[in-house]
């Protein structure tokens, strides 16, 4: 049985590699070459299970640390500290003990008194030594530790005349340990002047006798000297060891005190001090767990050395053949078998660290338990049974995940389509998944890469773009950023189109590429596979790995496994080799191929025929799409082929089947839903079912793991509609995918959202394809999907679509006729949306005009047009313009189409906003709470025309100081858009930022904060940074860290959203002019008054001209003037603003308005700080007054 590697979740334990390996040797004279005999076997047994040809490994190249008593320390100088092999250490060990123990001195004996007298002289054994150590190269004099940093550390024990306590004389130094500066000699007369066999030894002012009293069997010193070198500080040594070897002299068996003195001391002694079984019990116990997992090992011969003296160096043959037979014994070869096992996994030396190593791994592993309650494995695919070969590759790229960095590890693997790419990651996916969480990603497109973002956050328990307003690469990112989270591997598959990372998401300045949103993690890795080189390095630089066709032999395996009868290939055995050939190697053919002869039960021979025998055409189809410069020339793509032969069986076994995959030729190759599918009257569910089972069968179609909907191949897609081109079928199947689009989005209402977003990218697809003249139909499918895209708040993409239908309708229809007139509408709505407001004044104008001409003043067409331009110059500030169009509008849709009409209702809508504009807030209020109420009724409270009211009634009471009526306005309109519309749709962060208004109106303004950074964030992405409706939000920002005394970051937002504002809607547009005024009151804030006071002289002066003396945003202006004149001490000027601001107030806004007690408020203090008290009180008791009726 072999050593059980620590392993947890399959990670490799750095102990099985670099642990401490240790060893301890039992003294015992004479004995010792069985210890020797058991090392050699062990050493012989390693070295055979090297490489052929590689140097054998000695015990110093293995050990870290080898510990010794008496003869045992003898033998632990010269295998560590003289770096012998057992073979060399057993000839010096057999000649030092023929020199020492070949005649004794003297019998020893003992005084009266217990002094004992040695038997053996000590200056042989003093020369026997010194001729060890000079043939070894060294000299006797070298100190034991010279300061040379060696692999292995060698200890022996000695004992202490002194004291009597074990002392530890070490090659190596310890810090806070002081060294005993002996040399090599000394060292080892040291260790073995055995009591009764030699004098002690003197080293400086001490003697030293040998360990073996106190630790002949030194298991324990080995323990203390490896905790004191590798864990000073824990103490903790067990989780360091990777195997630990104690060897014994053999066992001295049993015998009983004799009661003669002399005999005790020349017979009983020596017994006892041999007696280390009581410690091997001992130890065996307090490293039980180590024992048991084949990490601690004892070897220790039981029989056959009982009678063999420690002197007694003649017994060289028993002492060999005992221990032979005692390592040959079934027991002990097993454990002899599992060290050997055990040791040859060591790969090098243990640094000093290695505590801070493990501490890392079980840190690692502790990361992975962060896992719990989530989805580790978030891969689309199980794993391939038939995978072949590449073993190389996945070597390479398991090498690459493993080590260590300080950041994401990312890797992109090149080929060509069907090479085998994304199995060969999937595989590797399955080899890393117990040690790595796997996310897996398909990047044929952004909607596509959205949709699996979206169902990774779910699987890892993220909130979702719509709880949190953020986008979901966001949210992944910032997740997987987070080192804690522990080792992942995150796959983006397919990703072939270099624009899709290289380009910004969106056509703003500050926009982001994709590769801005990948993870960053030193613990995780990101791997890309794609078709593109340039993607490639792009996307890592380095790191990019390159997946070639197969060679014969593993092309040869692939089929093999396949291929459901194994006898097809032993029948056409020599026609594989030609077929391979054919098919270039190349995984998706040989894997199609296969699927081909399983489901049709024909030979290779066949097929080699059919497939020598078939067009070219999707072969020139394909060789366009996949050019590579890196491929040898001459090389077929021979997957069309392969294809083509499909094509063709496929139509012969199921007209269903081959009518199914002609339609998904004409639209978007992912994530086709069966309901897309055209239906038949003629076929039955189960037929339906099959014909995609065919197609599931020749591996053209990849079925989702929830049965929803299934993917076409992307290089299938193209020679489908390759093979079709040429078969003159294309346009028939282009014909009915638009017919079939356009029926399931008949209904493009923004309560049919859930429905219309399954079918908008096939829809793009079949309308975008080609620049030539789209048919009626076509056109129409356009402007559905251009509705739907405008619903959904993707702008950009539904002005593609409008410019399509615009184009053609002009062209096909003539530049006045009425759905020319509603493009040039829908257009100019688009573009409204995106900030474009001279560009879509300019459109609704045209619209208006035609309509006018062609449909009458009246119609309820036109009536749409005058609406839409009251729009726009409303978001231009030009509210008395706005206004004229708006009760135009609304005075036609009363008398055309009635008061309580849906049409009517959003004119009454457009109305109050424009009022609002111009701080008519009551007539504002009416118009929104009329709309409101008919609205709710007759749509439901959560339609989003509904919803609109709602914010726009929050907004007007909000701007009246109804602060509470106005935030549950904002928080209804904000929960249902979310749930309704999304997270990211621009009318749900219209009222985010709504709702950060009103509580920064409270005072909340941490809440306040929130909300706007939520909705800029956002904004700032979705719309650009210098939409106008992300200017709001940086000035609503900017007024919620100036309220905080954030100064310097209030002034930082004040001014980027005057710059955009300036530049975007010009320098006297009410947006602007708001930007100065709240530049100007973060000035003041600073004690910057001169520059405050220009700021709101400025804001005053244009805003008296554009909006009038007494608009609630003039009032505020000239509030804040007389605020700065205040702080500058110009009393009597600041109380001719205060008391204008104070008049128009209470006109305007009411008595009761907080911003007219804050009028109020400021007069006070002002005739306070000149000293006219009474006035002061005056107005203060007016104040509390109000403030008590509210």
């Amino acid at each position: 049985m072999q050593q059980e590697a620590t392993v947890h979740g399959g990670e490799p334990n750095p102990l099985d590699s670099t642990g401490l390996c240790l060893l301890s040797l039992d003294g015992g004279g004479v004995r010792g070459l069985s210890t020797l005999y058991i090392l050699k076997g062990l050493m012989d047994r390693l070295n055979q299970t090297r490489p052929q040809g590689s140097p054998a490994k000695k015990p110093c190249e293995v050990f870290d640390l080898i510990g010794g008593t008496s003869t045992g320390g003898l033998i632990a100088i010269m295998l560590g500290r003289l770096e012998m092999d057992v073979d060399e250490c057993i000839m010096a060990y057999v000649m030092l003990m023929k020199m020492i123990f070949d005649k004794p001195s003297k019998r020893g004996v003992s005084s009266i008194f217990g002094k004992i007298k040695p038997q053996f002289d000590a200056n042989k054994l003093e020369s026997a030594i010194n001729e060890v150590i000079n043939n070894r190269g060294a000299k006797p004099s070298d100190l034991f530790n010279d300061q040379t940093d060696r692999g292995c550390r060698v200890f022996v024990c000695s004992i202490t005349q002194e004291t009597k306590e074990i002392v530890r004389l070490r090659s190596y130094s310890i810090s806070n340990k002081p060294g005993i500066p002996a040399t090599i000699c000394q060292a080892a007369r040291a260790t073995s002047a055995a009591t009764t066999f030699f004098e002690p030894v003197s080293i400086g002012a001490r003697r030293f006798a040998d360990g073996a009293l106190g630790a002949n069997n030194p298991v324990d010193e080995v323990e203390g000297e490896a905790s004191d070198i590798w864990c000073e500080d824990t103490g903790d040594l067990k989780p360091l060891v990777k195997c630990f070897i104690s060897i014994g002299t053999g066992h001295p068996g049993k015998k009983a005190m004799e009661d003669n003195l002399l005999k005790f001391v020349s017979k009983t002694l020596p017994a006892l001090a041999t007696q280390t079984e009581h410690t091997e019990k001992r130890f065996i116990a307090k490293w039980r767990q180590h024992y048991d997992s084949k990490r601690y090992f004892r070897f220790n011969v039981d029989q056959g050395l009982q009678d063999v003296g420690l002197a007694e160096y003649q017994e060289q043959g028993l002492i060999e053949s005992a221990t032979e037979g005692y390592l040959d014994h079934q027991a002990v070869a097993f454990r002899v078998r599992d060290c050997v096992e055990n040791l040859k996994s060591k790969q090098r030396a243990t640094n000093l660290n290695f505590t801070v190593e493990i501490r890392g791994y079980q840190k690692s592993l502790a990361l992975l338990e962060q896992w719990q309650g989530r989805a580790r494995w978030q891969v689309p695919f199980e794993r391939n049974k038939n995978f072949t070969g590449r073993e190389g590759l996945l070597s390479n790229l398991a090498r690459k995940l493993e080590q260590e960095s300080d950041a994401t590890t990312k890797i992109a693997i090149m080929g060509l389509g069907g090479v085998g790419k994304t199995q060969l990651v999937l595989e590797l996916a399955h080899r890393v998944r117990e040690r790595r969480a796997v996310c897996w990603i398909p990047v044929n497109s952004m909607a596509n890469l959205q949709k699996a973002y979206r169902k990774v956050a779910q699987g890892l328990g993220l909130p979702s773009s719509d709880e949190i307003g953020v986008d979901i690469l966001e949210i992944v990112q910032a997740y997987l950023s987070d080192e804690s989270v522990g080792p992942w591997l995150l796959v983006l598959d397919n990703a072939d189109d270099i624009d899709l990372w290289t380009s910004p998401l969106t056509s703003e300045a500050r926009a982001k590429c994709l590769i801005d949103y990948m993870p960053r993690s030193r613990h995780g890795a990101i791997i890309w596979t794609t078709r593109d080189r340039k993607v490639a390095t792009r996307v890592v630089r380095e790191n990019v790995m390159t997946v070639q066709q197969m060679d014969e032999s593993g092309a040869s395996e692939m089929m093999r496994k396949y291929l459901i009868d194994p006898s097809r290939v032993r029948t056409d055995e020599d026609v594989l080799p030609g077929l391979l050939r054919k098919l270039t190697y190349l995984p998706l053919a040989i894997v199609q191929a296969a699927s081909y002869i399983n489901e049709t039960g024909e030979s290779l021979k066949t097929y080699e025929a059919l497939l020598s025998s078939q067009d070219d055409v999707a072969i020139e189809l394909l060789s366009e799409h996949f050019e590579d410069d890196g491929r040898y020339s001459g090389i077929e793509n021979a997957v069309a082929k392969t294809w083509l032969i499909s094509f063709e069986q496929i139509r012969r076994r199921s007209s269903m089947a081959f009518e199914y995959l002609g339609f998904m030729a004409c639209v978007d190759p992912k994530d086709i839903t069966r309901s897309l599918l055209p239906p038949s009257e003629t076929s039955s569910r189960k037929q339906q079912t099959d014909a995609i089972g065919i197609l599931d069968a020749f591996s053209f179609i990849t079925r989702h793991d929830d049965g929803s909907a299934f993917d076409l191949h992307h290089l299938v897609h193209l020679v489908t509609r390759g093979w079709l081109k040429k078969t003159g079928e294309l346009p028939a199947f282009h014909e009915q995918a638009v017919f079939r689009l356009s029926e399931l989005l008949s209904d493009t209402s923004q309560t049919n959202r859930a429905h219309w977003r399954l079918y908008i990218a096939h829809g793009q697809y079949a309308v975008g394809r080609d620049e030539k003249k789209r048919t009626k139909e076509e056109v129409n499918l356009a402007q559905k999907c251009g509705d739907c895209l405008y619903y959904d708040g993707r702008y950009r993409e539904a002005e593609t679509m409008y410019q399509m239908v615009l184009i053609s309708r002009e062209k096909g229809l003539g530049l006045e006729h009425l759905d020319t007139l509603t493009s040039v509408n829908n257009l100019g709505s688009v573009l409204d949306r995106q900030g474009r407001y001279e560009e879509a004044e300019a459109m609704h104008r045209r619209a208006l005009e035609g309509s006018e001409k062609v449909l009458g003043p009246e119609h309820p067409d036109t009536l749409i047009s005058v609406s839409n331009l009251g729009l726009v110059l409303d978001r231009q500030g030009r509210y008395e313009e706005a206004e004229t169009m708006h009760r135009r509008d609304l005075e036609g849709s009363e008398k055309v189409l009635g008061p309580e009409h849906l049409d009517t209702l959003t004119s009454v809508n457009n109305l109050g906003l424009v009022l609002d504009s111009q701080g008519k807030y009551k007539e504002a209020e009416a118009m929104h709470r009329r709309a409101f109420q008919v609205q709710e009724k007759v749509l439901g409270p959560e339609h989003p025309d509904t919803l609109t009211s709602i914010s726009n009634l929050g907004l007007v009471l909000d701007e009246q100081g109804r602060y509470e009526e106005a935030e549950a306005m904002h928080r209804r309109a904000l929960r249902v858009r979310e749930k309704v519309l999304g997270p990211e749709h621009p009318d749900t962060l219209t009222s985010v930022n709504n709702l950060g208004l009103v509580l920064n109106s409270q005072g909340r303004y941490k809440e306040a904060e929130a909300m706007h950074r939520r909705a800029f964030q956002v904004q700032e992405k979705v719309l650009g940074p210098e939409h106008p409706d992300t200017l709001t939000s940086v000035n609503n920002l900017g007024s919620v860290l100036n309220n905080q005394g954030k100064y310097e970051d209030a002034e930082a937002m004040h001014r980027r959203d005057l710059e955009g504002s300036e530049k975007v809607l010009g320098p006297e547009h009410p947006d602007t002019l708001t930007s100065i005024s709240n530049l100007g009151s973060v000035l003041d804030s600073q004690g910057r008054y001169e520059e405050a006071e220009a700021m709101h002289r400025r804001a005053l002066r244009v805003r008296e001209k554009v909006l009038g003396p007494e608009h609630p945003d003039t009032l505020t202006s000239i509030s804040k003037l007389g605020s700065v004149l205040d702080e500058q001490g110009r009393y009597e000027e600041a109380e001719a603003m205060y008391r204008r601001d104070l008049e128009g107030s209470e006109k305007v806004l009411g008595p009761e308005h907080p911003d007219t007690l804050i009028s109020v408020s400021n007069l006070s203090s002002i005739l306070d700080s000149q000293g006219r008290y009474e006035e002061a009180e005056a107005i203060h008791r007016r104040a509390y007054k109000s403030e008590r009726r509210c």
